[in-house]
């Protein structure tokens, strides 16, 4: 379990450098947040596609029986172009609120109130009861936020708005990824989904980043941008995904999920000691309320499974390369 654990955490850590480098990305050359997210999900879709291969010979040594795609019903289909659509508004959406905000602040916001509003909306659209603990822990998440754009403004010197709406869309966005997966129910492997949803979601992107003339920036990156655009598609996307799922193996799903708070915690140490973004007393603050408000929330949804669909939330994947 200890093995498991460590390389959970290690793929957060992995996954918390994607908006450092993208930060660096965006103030070095003209590249667009659109952009890159279409260039991450390009650049990791062939590893995908050898981790489901991967994945599916597995399953046929073993004698169980696998499928590459998944029924063409209605019902699979909505989950699976839901699941890719979400996938397309995040990538863009987180990776603009990096660009006009800071990475610590907007990896705080857009990964740690997923948790929290899935928590909250899984009683009405999964039939769990609330929890007083869990509706604490939403008003706990609210006051972190609070005080981490109070922060922001602070060390800024200004409200960054928009860049504070991107990384709250970037969060509903991810909570709306979260609800949908539970109702995966195509039984396809979990590296089958997310090449799907790579896929899904890169042709969604393509056609929005050229009519948005986001490939003009491809002509000021150099041979050093381009060597960290590949990085961002291969070592925090595919490794880091990896090593979550290896670890998972051996780790209890509670444990799992306490783990992976590291992720905006290790994102927030980096930007400070990488590019001196400064969160003060009052955004560490309102980092370890938002953080402790994620623990609770995921312990609180853990210890009462859902009613509906237990299975297919178990196997959900993490939404793949979404650090």
């Amino acid at each position: 379990m200890i093995r498991g654990a460590l390389l959970i955490a290690f793929a957060s850590l992995l996954w918390a450098t994607t908006g450092i480098v993208a930060k660096f990305l965006f103030s070095d050359t003209e590249l667009q947040p659109l952009t890159l997210g279409l260039l991450r999900l390009l650049v990791a879709l062939p590893f995908f596609w050898l981790l489901m291969k991967r994945e599916l010979d597995q399953h046929s040594t073993k004698g169980e029986r696998t499928r590459i795609w998944p029924a063409l019903t209605p019902a699979a289909l909505l989950v699976l172009g839901g699941l890719g659509l979400f996938q397309a508004f995040y990538q863009g959406s987180y990776l603009l609120a990096v660009d006009l905000t800071g990475a610590g602040i907007a990896t705080l916001i857009s990964l740690c109130l997923p948790p929290v509003l899935v928590a909250i909306l899984a009683a009405p659209l999964l039939g769990e009861k609330p929890r007083l603990v869990t509706m604490l822990a939403l008003i706990a998440a609210i006051a972190g936020t609070g005080m981490l754009v109070i922060s922001d403004m602070d060390t800024a010197g200004t409200l960054r708005l928009a860049g504070i709406l991107m990384a709250l869309l970037a969060a509903a966005v991810y909570t709306g990824f979260t609800l949908t997966s539970r109702y995966n129910s195509a039984g396809t492997p979990v590296f089958t989904t997310a090449f799907v949803c790579f896929l899904v979601a890169a042709l969604l992107l393509l056609p929005t980043v050229w009519l948005s003339g986001g490939f003009t920036g491809l002509e000021t990156l150099g041979l050093t941008d381009w060597l960290m655009v590949g990085y961002i598609g291969v070592v925090p996307t595919c490794v880091g995904y990896l090593c979550f799922f290896t670890g998972m193996q051996t780790t209890p799903a509670t444990l799992s999920s306490i783990i992976v708070t590291l992720e905006p915690l290790f994102v927030a140490l980096l930007a400070w000691l990488v590019l001196d973004e400064i969160l003060g007393p009052t955004g560490i603050a309102g980092a370890l309320i938002l953080t402790l408000a994620v623990i609770v929330a995921s312990i609180s949804s853990r210890s009462k499974p859902a009613v509906r669909d237990k299975s297919a939330a178990r196997q959900a994947p993490r939404c793949p390369g979404r650090k």
